[in-house]
């Protein structure tokens, strides 16, 4: 749950207002020589009215109503309290009142013995025929297995309660006093009379089998069971089920109705206050009163939950729903069962007022509570939970707002959907409040807030989605939603008002934090941004339309860009988004966020727009025109902040013209991309992400002829990874290759003459600076070697002047000239070994020489030309290496003659085969040379189509092998024969 502070100077747990006073009646009106004694509350079905029962100390019970047009079975709302009527019981106090709704009666407890009433008091009090000296009567409490509750016997007086004793004795006693009672119902009560416990049965009916209803009749009461009851004087007693609790000055006491066993259930000290015992009923158990502590326990006797600990002790106890009333000192105070802390005082007569009376609507869930001086009744009201909350939150005690909410939850007397609406209240409150986190907090428990109910806080309106923001005040507790910075304004205006007049001595709940720690307006603005922006963040992942999505990234980014966070923009731009690109592209222009707008272009698709923004932050890096902030920090070096910054530029460029099959914005954006990197421009055309691949004619034409190697790289794809057989590229590749190797091999000479020493390192740095790994002569070896579709003689015509000798001796290999192709390697292989001008001779070369093309050069003449000063092992290897490369080349000349030997055969044999499905072959077939019946035996086909037995086969002297046993496989005898099945 969000934590919320209270800034009521009130506790929270006193800060409730639960109950209300709401109407009262004053005894002396109508009788000023008498006090009120004893109080009942009831309601009337038949006239939907709340019914008060008073009963006075000079024996007269008066009854009271409440009339109310608009009554519904959920909701009582008492307007006013009148007087009905009254009667006369006896000339002592009525001590009890015991309400029979059902049959609209009344039991009473008057001067030692037992009446019954009407609940109309329409006729007199009538005395029940019952033993004198009754100081105390309850009546029994069933609850099923179903949770539904009943009174006397109900359902519980079978076998499965233990009380079939019960009904046999109540059947025994009925047939002794002869009442017949079968349209009547029975009602079961504990009476105390001296130390006995009498369990007796109210029968409503007369002797005539005519109930109570019909003539007006009175009751009987038949004595079930008699119980020796506790020591000491029983001043208090429940009926729970099938256990009785009672209360004596020595402790509390369970006494079994079934076999009457008496179990204590805990002392009381010497000195202590009467007990006290109170039916809870929405729980079903029972609270015992030690002074000022109360112990829950169950109907079995057994304590449960934590105990109730009242501020002082008390007079009379009550309930009313979830809480207990206690009534002492002239104060009313409510405990909340579970939670155990009083939550409501409310002053009542003030102190010594006398002894109190207290009655509850237990039977209806608890709306009504009244409360009984000598002269007067005050009747409360508990005030519905829905306007608690309204209470608690116009008290800014949003934590106890919250608390309450989901203790009514919890007990099933409100639902999700509610609080999530308090929830959502609260979140507003607290944000016109300046609390913005723990607004957010609570925006986020809401799970029926929608997104777009903040979105006039970020943009004013009218706007494109101000249609999407529902017109929801919810309680009317929090000003309409206005923009952050006109909402901080107020709050800090109201806040200064506050201050105001709390130097005048004027009291204000405005939070009280905000005046021990002020907060200035910037820093209350950054939270507020912040606080927001995270709210949008976690609703991104909602199940939203697509015009609300579209609101909150829109929105969202307008946020970030409020509180300066690149990071946060390009990466809510870069990912999948619904941002509106019409709504923020000005935004982002004005305030220089290029990155992040090329970045939102591209991921909905505006390719163009994107690179050309790529473009222009390409071209700024290099100007020093605009800086990346989030490169800022990388290094203090500008030279490589701004290499950087290009290269960034250009890599996001090439991303999206990887994807992209417009041809005619990739070659439009392919200059500067090369320019910056010709790798990147050469993944550019090379990808194989986009859905159409580009015209190579087009892509050569557009490749800037200083960039030699971006068309290599190029055509090396084309050729090599795609299988492009057009043979003008590849005379192309050839070309450019050739043209390449003999500007390296001239630079190379250039560079031996100037510093011979330095050869190999300059070797490498140009081959570093490359985007090719292998030197550029050897690509051209290689693809000389490879290629059938160049033009040697154009490719020869270009390096003909040059010194590529083992390049033209490819080329004349290829044009047929094999003499000049071996007087190229043994010129080369000369020179390797026997070098002019005093050089020493390049031995791993020419073994490199012999490895490749040895198998065309005569071993003895290679033995002459080795030098004296040639080392053993490197000789050695030299003629290994030419024997091998020899050995190889003839055994490849086996492989493809075998190969292609193989070939012909079978192309002669699928000729046959086609020839052989025209000849029909069956059992009644003739050899062509004996006449004899071929049946199962094998016969030989001639190229003719011929067919001859096997017999005349051999007979020609032919040597025929037949592998395996089936005949049914056709077999090849010889090359042009076949024998067949």
């Amino acid at each position: 749950m969000a934590k919320v502070e209270s800034s009521s100077s009130i506790s929270m747990s006193m800060s409730r207002v639960v109950l209300e006073p709401h109407a009262q009646f004053d005894l002396t009106a109508h009788s000023r020589a008498s006090s009120i004694r004893s109080l009942a509350i009831a309601h009337s079905k038949r006239h939907h009215t709340t019914l008060f029962y008073v009963g006075t100390h000079s024996g007269t019970l008066f009854s009271l109503s409440a009339e109310d047009s608009n009554y519904t079975d959920d909701d009582a709302v008492l307007r006013k309290l009148s007087f009905l009527r009254s009667v006369s019981v006896s000339d002592t106090a009525v001590e009890s009142i015991s309400v029979i709704e059902e049959f609209g009666k009344l039991l009473l407890l008057s001067d030692g013995a037992l009446f019954l009433v009407d609940s109309e008091l329409s006729n007199g009090a009538t005395k029940l025929s019952f033993p004198k000296g009754v100081s105390l009567v309850t009546r029994r409490r069933f609850r099923n297995n179903g949770g539904g509750e009943s009174e006397g016997f109900g359902s519980g007086l079978g076998s499965g309660s233990g009380l079939g004793l019960f009904q046999k004795l109540r059947m025994n006693s009925m047939k002794e006093v002869d009442v017949q009672s079968e349209t009547g119902g029975g009602f079961v009560f504990a009476v105390v009379v001296g130390k006995r416990l009498i369990l007796a049965e109210l029968v409503l009916g007369n002797r005539n089998g005519k109930t109570e209803r019909d003539d007006g009749g009175g009751g009987t009461l038949v004595i079930l069971k008699e119980i020796q009851c506790v020591d000491g004087v029983v001043s208090a007693m429940v009926w729970l089920n099938d256990s009785i609790v009672v209360g004596t000055v020595n402790g509390y006491s369970l006494i079994s109705c079934v076999t009457g066993q008496n179990s204590v259930i805990f002392s009381l000290p010497d000195v202590s206050r009467p007990p006290r015992l109170k039916l809870l009923h929405k729980e079903w158990r029972v609270l015992l009163l030690v002074d000022n502590v109360g112990v829950i326990v169950d109907p079995h006797g057994q304590p449960v939950g934590g105990s109730l600990v009242f501020r002082h002790g008390l007079d009379l106890v009550g309930e009313i729903d979830s809480y207990v009333v206690v009534v002492s000192d002239g104060k009313i105070e409510l405990y909340h069962k579970r939670h155990c802390g009083c939550v409501q005082v409310l002053p009542f007569g003030g102190e010594g007022v006398g002894r109190c009376v207290v009655a509850s609507e237990e039977d209806r869930g608890g709306r009504l509570v009244a409360v009984a001086t000598a002269t007067k009744v005050v009747c409360y009201q508990k005030l519905p939970s829905v306007e608690q909350i309204k209470d608690l939150l116009r008290k800014k005690n949003y934590k106890g707002a919250i608390s309450l909410v989901e203790e009514l939850e919890s007990e099933g007397e409100m639902s999700k959907d509610l609080l999530s609406f308090v929830h959502a209240q609260v979140g507003f409150l607290l944000l016109f409040d300046l609390h913005f986190k723990e607004a957010v907090d609570h925006f986020l428990l809401s799970e029926t807030m929608q997104p777009s109910e903040v979105f006039p806080f970020i943009m004013r309106d009218p706007n494109r989605w101000s249609l999407l923001v529902p017109r929801n005040r919810y309680w009317g507790l929090h000003p309409p939603p206005a923009p952050l910075e006109d909402v901080i304004d107020d709050g800090l205006m109201t806040i200064q008002r506050a201050s105001f007049l709390r130097k005048a001595g004027v009291e204000t709940i405005v939070d009280s934090d905000l005046f021990l720690n002020p907060a200035n307006r910037a820093d209350l603005l950054e939270s507020a941004i912040k606080n927001i922006s995270r709210y949008l963040e976690a609703c991104r992942e909602k199940d939203l339309t697509e015009s609300v999505r579209e609101g909150v990234d829109t929105l969202l980014m307008y946020l970030y860009r409020a509180l300066n966070s690149v990071e946060d923009m390009e990466r809510l731009a870069s990912s999948i988004n619904w941002c509106v690109v019409e709504e923020l592209e000005q935004m982002l222009e004005e305030s220089g966020h290029l990155r992040t707008l090329a970045f939102l272009c591209a991921s909905k698709g505006m390719s163009s727009k994107a690179v050309h923004i790529w473009r222009i932050l390409a071209r700024n890096y290099s100007s020093g025109l605009w800086k990346d902030p989030s490169l800022e920090n990388i290094t203090q070096n500008s030279g490589e902040n701004l290499i950087s910054g290009r290269a960034i530029a250009a890599a996001e460029a090439s991303k999206i013209l990887e994807e992209s099959s417009d041809q005619e914005l990739i070659l439009q954006h392919l200059g500067w991309i090369a320019d910056i990197s010709q790798v990147l421009a050469v993944n550019v055309l090379t990808s194989d992400k986009r859905e159409i691949q580009l015209s190579p004619d087009e892509v050569v034409t557009t490749i800037d002829p200083q960039k030699v190697e971006i068309l290599q790289r190029y055509l090396q794809w084309l050729i090599e990874d795609q299988d492009c057989n057009d043979t003008q590229l590849h005379t192309l590749y050839a070309l450019s290759l050739a043209k390449s190797a003999i500007k390296a091999f001239e630079s190379e000479n250039i560079s031996e003459n100037l510093d011979s020493g330095n050869i190999g390192t300059r070797s490498l740095a140009m081959l570093k600076n490359s985007i090719f790994k292998i030197p550029v002569r050897e690509r051209l070896q290689i693809f000389l070697q490879s290629s059938d579709l160049y033009d040697p003689e154009e490719v020869h015509d270009l390096i003909e002047g040059s010194e590529l000798w083992l390049e033209k001796a490819i080329l004349y290999r290829r044009l047929g000239q094999e003499t000049l192709v071996l007087q190229i390697l043994a010129l080369l292989l000369e020179m390797y070994l026997d070098p002019q001008d005093d050089k020493d001779p390049m031995f791993t070369a020419a073994v490199r020489l012999l490895h490749k093309h040895g198998e065309s050069l005569d071993p003895l003449q290679v033995l002459e030309k080795l030098s004296p000063d040639m080392p053993l092992q490197l000789a050695s290897d030299t003629l290994l290496r030419m024997f091998r490369a020899r050995v190889h080349h003839h055994r490849q000349g086996q492989i493809v003659h075998n190969l292609s030997r193989a070939v012909d055969i079978d192309a002669r044999l699928s000729r046959l085969e086609e020839r052989s499905r025209h000849v029909q072959i069956n059992d009644e077939s003739l050899c062509d040379s004996c006449d004899a019946r071929l049946g199962t035996k094998l016969f030989a086909m001639y190229p003719d189509d011929s067919v001859v037995c096997y017999k005349c086969y051999r007979r020609q002297g032919e040597s025929v092998s037949v592998s395996g046993r089936n005949f049914k496989e056709d077999i090849l005898i010889k090359p042009g024969w076949l024998v067949s099945r």
